[in-house]
């Protein structure tokens, strides 16, 4: 069964809705250099993270100047997960999984299949996004699944699908490319998000999980 992901929460009213859609993992975006209404600031990383219940994956999702920043969040947050946008190398990747008790993930660019190749001995995952030119994610836009699945079947790390998804394509993706996992955030969002940044529709988020969940049985048509 394919994991889910409900990513850019920021409220504890959203992490209930997640919770209670049957979501495998939440993210919380922190200290990112790019402009994101999904950005919190560590003090509530730490509420949400504390508030998860168990069983429920806190991933803390932040794109560092340094691997030493990173370092930092993780041990103030105290995530499950660490999920690393931006141009740290392999060699910094390597020092985080190292250092610190949290699994650590690497997002990588779809269009860029060598970049994934270089972080695979050293991530304990890969999400394959389609990123902007900063190399952060969350555009919302779609990606080559089936590249994408090419992709995959060359790597040991788990891969998390990510970039576009919605309720409506989601069961499309994982039969296509057949991942570990799927992470969502604007494609489950609801439609007064510009007034309350990052609020999740209850209905979206809870038929992204189930479609995501059921995919590999349903018959494709």
């Amino acid at each position: 069964m394919t994991r889910t992901k409900i990513c850019g929460l920021t409220r504890r009213e959203d992490l209930e809705v997640a919770v209670e859609a049957g979501a495998d993992a939440v993210g919380l975006l922190v200290d990112v250099p790019v402009d994101s209404p999904r950005e919190i600031d560590v003090q509530r990383a730490v509420e949400l993270a504390d508030a998860a219940p168990p069983f429920v994956t806190t991933v803390l999702v932040t794109m560092p100047d340094s691997p030493e920043r990173a370092v930092e969040l993780v041990r103030a947050v105290e995530p499950d997960a660490l999920q690393i946008h931006g141009e740290l190398g392999a060699g910094d990747l390597a020092y985080l999984t190292a250092t610190v008790e949290a699994k650590v993930l690497k997002v990588v660019d779809a269009a860029d299949p060598e970049q994934a190749r270089r972080y695979d001995e050293v991530a304990d995952g890969l999400l394959v996004d389609s990123v902007d030119d900063e190399g952060a994610g969350g555009t919302g836009r779609t990606h080559d699944w089936e590249r994408t699945a090419e992709l995959a079947a060359t790597l040991d790390s788990p891969v998390v699908l990510a970039g576009g998804l919605t309720p409506a394509n989601v069961a499309d993706a994982v039969r296509a490319v057949e991942p570990f996992a799927v992470d969502v955030a604007s494609g489950v969002e609801a439609d007064d998000v510009e007034s309350v940044p990052g609020r999740k529709d209850p209905d979206a988020v809870a038929e992204f999980v189930t479609a995501a969940k059921r995919a590999r049985t349903t018959p494709t048509p």
